[in-house]
């Protein structure tokens, strides 16, 4: 009679996996065949666009596109792809350019603000119609499904207003979703008002480690600096009370010390700035 029940029971079982099975893997079929349908719009373009480029409406219209920079990025559209590389066309004319507005494209990139990884988002690069890592909020052309640098990466020299820099550009797969992307703050140990403290003078984003090291020498030299003021005064005090002729002789001591403490204080804000601006 046991065996029965547990017979019914692993018979019962196996066919809810079943039935789970037959329901989940269509819904994840057609969620992932959706997301790979490339939808594409015709547009006019004035110049050349080859596949890949990155590109955003034009003066506003809503039938000329332009190669997309970081002066238009707020009306980026989408990305230029082969006239063949369409499931669904939308207002296609004769001569016009295909631009991918939602699917799976492949999308110029470069790494000059770091290595992509899959998931990360892609926005638009100062090298005109290639997209970068987003790191900042932003409008973003869609979120990348490969690494790159990769197989089909080239070595390139480009101007930049820092000066030269030598990157890699090639294309991935983007699944493309043309949206603003809001950076999420990095959780970390150090309060707001402090990282952004040391992000001012620093003039750049700083890590945890040197606000770390910046914190333990400010408050060292915060002790310091009370314990030889306390001892000072109250050394001073006493002194005058036993010998009020030792005046001139406490205030040289005074001026002395004073001194110290300035050239204490000096010394920790320089090292606090060194650490902050020079440990990465």
């Amino acid at each position: 009679m046991e065996k029965q029940i547990k017979a019914r029971f692993i018979n019962i079982r196996l066919l809810l996996a079943g039935l789970a099975v037959s329901v989940l893997l269509p819904l994840l079929l057609l969620t992932r065949a959706a997301a790979e349908t490339v939808i594409t719009q015709g547009f006019n373009s004035s110049s050349y666009l080859s596949s890949g480029t990155m590109v955003s409406l034009a003066n506003g219209s809503s039938n000329d596109v332009a190669i997309a920079s970081t002066k238009n990025v707020s009306n980026l559209i989408g990305v230029v792809v082969p006239s063949n590389n369409s499931q669904v066309a939308l207002a296609s004319g004769s001569g016009q350019l295909q631009v991918a507005t939602s699917g799976l494209g492949q999308v110029l990139v470069t790494d000059m603000n770091g290595k992509i990884y899959p998931g990360d988002e892609i926005t638009v690069s100062p090298i005109n119609g290639v997209g970068m890592l987003a790191t900042t909020n932003g409008q973003v052309i869609g979120t990348a499904q490969a690494p790159f640098p990769n197989s089909s990466a080239t070595r390139e020299t480009i101007a930049t207003s820092s000066g030269k820099q030598t990157v890699n550009i090639g294309d991935i797969p983007v699944l493309i979703s043309v949206s603003y992307y809001n950076k999420q703050p990095q959780k970390t140990i150090i309060p707001t008002a402090i990282q952004n403290l040391a992000n001012a003078i620093a003039g750049k984003p700083v890590k945890t480690l040197p606000i770390i090291l910046s914190a333990v020498i400010f408050v060292l030299t915060l002790i310091a600096v009370v314990s030889i003021i306390y001892s000072l005064v109250h050394g001073s005090i006493i002194s005058i009370g036993r010998n009020p002729m030792a005046q001139s002789a406490v205030y040289r001591n005074l001026l002395q010390l004073s001194a110290l403490v300035v050239a204490i204080i000096g010394v920790a804000m320089f090292a606090i700035f060194m650490i902050l601006t020079k440990v990465s």
